[in-house]
């Protein structure tokens, strides 16, 4: 076997089942992003970044050197991953992938200060995308695979959810603009700041800093309030329901290719439902 397609088949998996190699190295990358969104967070103290500053940079520059390696590797493999397109048309699909321009965000905030000056905010900006790394899981992660597939199959349901509720926080926010003004005019200056209202009130989450007063104002918030627990519900029952269906089918491919037996080829326990052995060709006729 040629270097590269080894070298693909440990970082990819290659076209064949996933080789044991393959899973630990999958294991280990989803390990150090963990590790790394975890280092992110607690650099964050000022008191732990000023005690443990070196181990944070140190960390950081290990984890920076893995995915940078593993970015290069996944560029020249990316002709394997996609033998249809030459080397450097299956190279740019991959760098133009949604998971290669992850990739590429996972490191991009390291090195761009070394090649480029910045304002200091803007640099701390940077830092803060270091986060993303944690969507490099989705590669990793199959039940994660399974919701982003989720997600751009049910794109035009979620849309149209999305759309209905940017409808009713507008006309929410207009109406209590108009109905709370007079009596609150620093609560609700204008519709633009009544948002805030109607995404608190609507999500369910009220935190009580902005609330009507008014009588008519109460009476609409309550029914805002009432179809913000159905405007919630509907894409969490369509993310839901086809997640479940998502599982379905991943099992359903699985038990084809032979990792898991059929349901069918087992007979049930009556009482606990527990799995027998499987049925033989003679038992059902």
């Amino acid at each position: 076997m040629k270097l590269k397609d080894k070298i693909f088949e440990i970082i990819d998996g290659g076209t064949l089942e996933k080789t044991k190699l393959n899973k630990q190295v999958n294991i280990f990358i989803s390990t150090l992003i963990i590790l790394s969104v975890i280092a992110i967070i607690l650099e964050s103290y000022e008191p732990l970044r000023e005690r443990f500053g070196h181990i944070f940079r140190t960390f950081e520059w290990f984890t920076v050197i893995i995915f940078s390696t593993e970015y290069l590797l996944r560029i020249w493999t990316a002709d394997l991953k996609y033998p249809d397109l030459g080397k450097v048309a299956a190279r740019l699909k991959f760098i133009s992938s949604p998971m290669g321009i992850v990739d590429l965000v996972a490191i991009l905030p390291f090195y761009l200060p070394f090649v480029l000056v910045f304002d200091m905010r803007f640099v701390r900006l940077l830092r803060i995308l270091r986060l993303l790394r944690v969507l490099k899981l989705k590669r990793h992660s199959r039940a994660l695979g399974i919701i982003a597939k989720i997600f751009y199959e049910k794109r035009s349901e979620l849309s149209i959810t999305l759309f209905v509720t940017f409808i009713l926080l507008l006309i929410s926010s207009s109406v209590m603009y108009n109905l709370e003004h007079n009596a609150q005019p620093e609560a609700f200056p204008n519709i633009i700041s009544s948002f805030w209202w109607a995404i608190a009130t609507l999500t369910t989450v009220g935190y009580g800093d902005v609330y009507p007063i008014t009588a008519w104002g109460k009476f609409f918030g309550g029914i805002i309030a009432l179809l913000g627990i159905g405007m919630v519900a509907l894409p969490t029952g369509i993310i839901s329901a086809a997640f479940i269906e998502g599982l379905a089918k991943d099992k359903e491919k699985e038990a084809d290719k032979g990792h898991s037996p059929s349901l069918e080829n087992y007979n049930f326990c009556p009482c606990c439902g527990h799995a027998l052995k499987a049925k033989t060709e003679n038992q059902g006729d």
